[in-house]
């Protein structure tokens, strides 16, 4: 079993490889490979049913309020900040200690690892697979709902599944059933299709049987379910809401959560490409037009073409750099996507306070105040690609504090403290 799980993970890699190339290709160029992921405690021997599916899962694998602005020459000096951040970018390309943060990461929700964009996918199809020695039940739900991206699709097999288990809790008797032609136009237009459906299935108790075709000699492959016990069927029940209540697995963004000591440089950014949506040869071109776009500006414009323009800028970056500087000098920084909205830079922050209880503002550049329940995204705030802000604690609250004799000496937990680093 273990010889298969690891054919498995070498079929995927081969898979994410990308095409081959020439060796004799001048663009060909080696790439460092990502370090071969450890697996923990040994694992359980897998159950008939988890083999069947993980065989069946190789098989498959195989076949195939925006802010305003106060003035408009406030604008044309963002949009000149912004296109700053690609200069800088392409001249430290190359020298990633120069950078702010080292690149863009994600954490695996199953095993807790880090990866970069490029791991990500793999690391979770493998870990999904890896999990049918486990249990083949939550990892063919995990299978249907992660492998395929088409939503509509995924619950047009879910709800054809759902109809085959629940017509056979109504009638455990009637062997009709029991019995799924593979053959059948509906599921092969709705469940065929789906990675992890039959996987769904055999995980279930179904097995793949040769069946004779009536008046006709040959056979016929059908999915089939022995007899349930009352038992059974109510489990089946149960593995079935999983399975209509189930979400796609996805990396969780790293906030690479860091505090850096007081610091003149709080406001130099130098962003690894991973930030943005663009080519570096786009970020010349970009570069190149700085001139036009700022002289754009000066001109009288309707709001309709200011709007166009800004979401066409929005689009350029996919994640946010933030650094909050708080009352005493220093300074927290994270990654956010984005589109997260206001409410989850808050947290962030909060998460990162002693006392977390206490309200607070945040102030972005240009004396914007950001507001808790903001439904506004980052980069509608103009915070994208990376901003400087500033924290304060809520008036009226330290007031009161005040008032009672006491003080707030300690802002960060003692953790991150212990982790604090110089801006260069």
């Amino acid at each position: 079993m273990k010889k298969f799980f690891d054919d498995i993970k070498k079929d995927i890699k081969f898979k994410s490889a990308g095409p081959g190339k020439k060796l004799t290709d001048d663009r060909s160029s080696s790439k460092p490979q990502a370090p071969k992921v450890p697996h923990g405690a040994p694992r359980k021997t897998p159950t008939e049913g988890a083999e069947k599916a993980g065989a069946a899962a190789l098989a498959r694998i195989e076949q195939q309020h925006r802010p305003v602005l106060k003035t408009s020459q406030d604008a044309i000096r963002n949009q000149g900040k912004l296109l700053d951040f690609s200069l800088m970018n392409l001249k430290v390309l190359k020298d990633l200690s120069c950078f702010s943060v080292s690149g863009v990461f994600f954490i695996c929700p199953l095993t807790g690892k880090t990866l970069t964009k490029t791991e990500r996918e793999m690391h979770i199809k493998e870990a999904i697979l890896m999990r049918f020695s486990e249990d083949a039940i939550e990892a063919s739900i995990m299978m249907i709902h992660t492998f395929n991206k088409d939503k509509e699709k995924v619950k047009a097999a879910v709800d054809v599944i759902s109809k085959y288990v629940e017509n056979i809790c109504k009638n455990p008797t009637e062997e009709k059933y029991r019995k799924i032609k593979l053959s059948n136009k509906v599921f092969q237009e709705k469940v065929s299709g789906i990675e992890g459906s039959r996987e769904y299935l055999q995980a279930l108790g179904f097995e793949s049987t040769l069946l004779p075709v009536d008046g006709e000699d040959r056979t016929e492959e059908f999915l089939v379910l022995p007899a349930q016990e009352s038992e059974a069927l109510e489990q089946m029940k149960a593995h079935l809401e999983r399975l209509q209540k189930g979400e796609p697995v996805r990396a969780k963004l790293d906030r690479q959560m860091q505090v850096f000591r007081p610091s003149k440089h709080a406001t130099h950014f130098q962003l690894p490409p991973d930030f943005y949506n663009l080519t570096a040869e786009e970020l010349k071109r970009e570069q190149q037009l700085k001139s036009e776009i700022v002289e754009r500006n000066t001109m009288l414009r309707t709001k309709a073409m200011r709007e166009k323009d800004e979401q066409r800028e929005r689009r350029k970056y996919n994640y946010v750099l933030l650094r909050v500087r708080l009352p005493d000098e220093n300074i927290l920084q994270g990654t956010f996507l984005a589109w997260e909205r206001v409410a989850a830079l808050y947290q962030f922050v909060r998460d990162s306070l002693e006392n977390g209880w206490q309200p607070f503002e945040l102030m972005a550049p240009g004396g914007q105040k950001l507001k808790d329940e903001e439904e506004l995204a980052l980069n509608e705030c103009n915070l994208a690609p990376a901003a400087l802000l500033t924290f304060s604690w809520d008036a009226a609250v330290q007031a009161d504090i005040a008032a009672a004799g006491g003080k707030n000496v300690i802002l960060l937990k003692a953790a991150l403290l212990e982790n604090i680093k110089t801006l260069s």
